[in-house]
């Protein structure tokens, strides 16, 4: 069976991303499906909104520094070293609850075995075109309603189905992860599909 290579657009911040990138670690283990991690940023997404709260703005602030990182961590060592960085980094971040600063990007470089030199990209701007870059190529195909995650997957006619979702609190496993995938694929897949969504009433359950 051929494998499905899918591209994922998470900014390592967001809780929700994470939980779909758990549900993708998953379907990868029960379909064809080889996932692709990039990154986006919120703080990108954001930047010309001013009717933001304070508390939501400060959390963008912040945002720059992971995805700095992330992306020269793509950047100087390639997609396989940004997905093992976004997964030690967001395990801090989201099941353990930690809040992004010095330490916790020095630790989640050490686990794998990336040079602690890259902590250095949070705070600086050299990073930012690459960062814009990689968001549009993510963001732009979706359209400007829509957050984190993004999903870019191939289509029933060959040609590149681009998605904002799934949104899903926990994180299914095994065979129902697999599931969900086909039901995603198929209504992403389906000319004329725009939308199906419902008010969230649950915080993310890290499990």
């Amino acid at each position: 069976m051929l494998e499905i290579h899918v591209d994922l657009w998470v900014d390592p911040i967001c809780p929700y991303a994470w939980m779909t990138s758990r549900w993708l670690s998953e379907v990868e283990r029960v379909r064809p499906v080889v996932a692709r991690f990039h990154v986006m940023s919120l703080s990108v997404l954001n930047e010309s909104r001013e009717d933001l709260p304070e508390r939501y703005r400060r959390l963008l602030d912040v945002g720059w520094g992971p995805v700095r990182v992330a992306i020269a961590v793509e950047e100087q060592y390639g997609p396989d070293a940004l997905r093992s960085f976004y997964d030690a980094l967001g395990t801090r971040l989201h099941p353990c609850g930690r809040d992004f600063d010095q330490e916790l990007c020095l630790e989640a470089l050490s686990e794998v075995s990336l040079p602690a030199s890259l902590a250095n990209a949070a705070q600086s701007t050299e990073f930012d075109r690459a960062v814009r870059a990689s968001h549009h190529a993510g963001m732009d195909p979706v359209g400007d309603e829509v957050g984190t995650p993004v999903i870019h997957a191939p289509g029933t006619d060959g040609e590149t189905v681009a998605f904002f979702g799934p949104v899903v609190i926990p994180a299914p496993k095994g065979e129902s992860a697999g599931r969900l995938w086909d039901g995603v694929l198929l209504v992403a897949g389906t000319d004329g599909f725009f939308e199906l969504k419902r008010s969230r009433t649950r915080e993310p359950i890290f499990d």
